[in-house]
């Protein structure tokens, strides 16, 4: 009989197996359905445990001169560009990604590390000089304490480094509770961190389930909280959190739209949506999930796709030829295909269908694998077109003018990301003032800023007055203090009991 591995904590700079009770989860491997790995889950217990262990290294971490911090993480960036195709693997072994999109994963967010590198210029302040007789004022960026990052199953490295080496290299300590769903990568991340000169303590990982993430919504210790996921989680993590005085980044769901104007190169077009709509499954926050057809684009955009969609290769992310691999549970994909079911109920013309996919090679047979579903027609008033499947499924809208194709964008609740394609500047530059949606690409179908901007949606798709990373991340990691300054050659004898005013 085979003992599955089991997958532990990491707090206070060692493994750590869990408390009373020990529970634990299932890890599957997506690409042949079978268990692979037990994760230990968190209870309230263990979680105080990474909460204290952070919050006890929290003053030395907070007391280390900038530059020192930026050097541990230069020596983190190091570490993960030498170990980043192991890192890969272990993301597709357990989340199911072709290995190429891991390393995408993956290289997304050492950009973000590398951006943190430079906190002692991010943090400086300001000052004014003699802002009245012989008194200056000047701003300094200080640690929160204690902050929590809770993250999805679809970029099991990239997501967490979007939180983590910001709020470390402000001088924060953290508690990373990674997706329960595929952890190894956050463990491993984890101890690269700490080989590059991390002290214990400063960075804990814990595994679990809604026992786990309401004690970090309400302990007392966390100060801040950062999440990314569906729109519903992402209202309850900020709701609960405020309420228990917390700073919160929620970021939520998304339909993110593609608008393909008449005059786009079509051929672009379409390669670009069989990589956005395609690419990880569809299990990302930025997918294309709706193609907005303008006029005559229409058909031309289905003719050109359907080819495409049906001749996508599916198989296992380990092998270099396939495009496409499984989703990440069985449970998932059956969601995901009874979304197609209810596409059809509702009347849309299912173009290419998927659901019947069979994977016949040895090993992968049980797999959670579907095929590319391809919908054409398909409505406002559906709700495979209001609601996040996040499954490999696209839905072409059709729209009479640029007009119409802008107004449906504004009017969904989603307002993660959208693109344009057109070769139009006019058009693009009215798309861009005009629309209602966080990040938006003209011929990029997936604009994810890069590290040294923020990420963060609109509307229904983010809560909280701060995005990830870049200006925003240091503001979200950080509190401002103010201080007017005035020596004693230039204090007057006796008390003054009307209001400041610099003279």
């Amino acid at each position: 009989m085979t003992v599955a591995k089991r997958i532990s904590h990491f707090i206070n700079g060692l493994p750590y197996e869990g408390g009373a009770g020990n529970r634990s989860a299932d890890v599957f491997n997506p690409a042949t359905g079978e268990a692979a790995a037990k994760v230990a889950l968190a209870g309230a217990a263990d979680v105080r445990k990474a909460v204290a262990s952070a919050q006890q290294a929290f003053p030395g971490w907070a007391a280390t001169p900038a530059l020192r911090r930026a050097r541990v993480l230069f020596k983190f960036k190091q570490l993960l560009d030498e170990n980043a195709d192991r890192l890969a693997e272990i993301i597709t072994s357990e989340h199911g990604k072709v290995l190429s999109d891991a390393r995408g994963d993956v290289m997304r967010g050492i950009e973000v590390v590398e951006f943190a590198c430079g906190i002692p210029h991010l943090m400086k302040g300001e000052f004014s000089e003699n802002v009245g007789t012989n008194i200056d004022c000047y701003s300094l960026r200080q640690p929160l304490g204690v902050c929590a990052g809770i993250t999805p199953f679809n970029f099991p490295a990239m997501v967490g480094m979007w939180m983590f080496p910001v709020a470390i290299a402000c001088g924060n300590t953290f508690v990373w509770k990674p997706s329960e769903r595929d952890p190894s990568a956050s463990l491993f991340i984890a101890d690269l961190f700490q080989k590059a000169g991390l002290p214990p303590g400063v960075l804990n990982v814990v595994h679990g389930d809604k026992e786990a993430v309401d004690t970090l919504l309400t302990d007392p210790a966390v100060q801040a909280v950062s999440f990314v996921g569906s729109t519903p989680i992402a209202q309850y993590i900020y709701s609960t959190a405020a309420a228990h005085g917390k700073r919160v980044q929620a970021l939520g769901g998304a339909k993110n739209h593609m608008v393909v104007m008449p005059d786009a190169d079509m051929d672009q077009a379409v390669d670009a949506l069989m990589g956005a709509a395609y690419g990880s499954a569809g299990e990302r926050c930025m997918a294309i999930s709706v193609a907005v057809a303008v006029g005559e684009a229409g058909d031309t955009l289905i003719k050109k796709l359907k080819p495409r969609v049906e001749n996508l290769k599916i198989g296992p992310g380990t092998d270099p030829e396939v495009e496409m691999g499984p989703l990440i549970t069985r449970a998932h994909l059956e969601k995901v295909l009874s979304y197609v079911d209810l596409g059809l109920k509702e009347g849309a013309q299912l173009v290419v269908d998927g659901r019947a996919l069979k994977i016949s090679r040895q090993g992968y047979e049980k797999g959670f694998y579907m095929g590319g579903c391809l919908f054409d027609r398909v409505t406002p008033a559906m709700r495979i077109y209001k609601e996040e499947i996040f499954g490999p499924v696209l839905a072409v809208v059709r729209a009479n003018s640029f007009d119409e194709a802008v107004n449906l964008t504004n009017s969904h609740e989603f307002g993660n990301g959208t693109a344009i394609f057109t070769r139009d500047g006019d058009a693009a530059r009215s798309f861009v003032n005009r629309i209602t949606v966080g990040m938006v690409g003209v011929n990029v179908p997936i604009p994810v800023p890069v590290a040294f901007h923020t990420f963060g949606g609109w509307k229904q798709s983010a809560f909280g007055a701060h995005g990830m990373h870049g200006p925003e991340g240091i503001d979200f990691y950080t509190r401002l203090k103010t201080v007017t300054s005035r020596w004693p050659a230039g204090i007057k004898d006796g008390a003054e009991f009307t209001m400041p005013v610099m003279k």
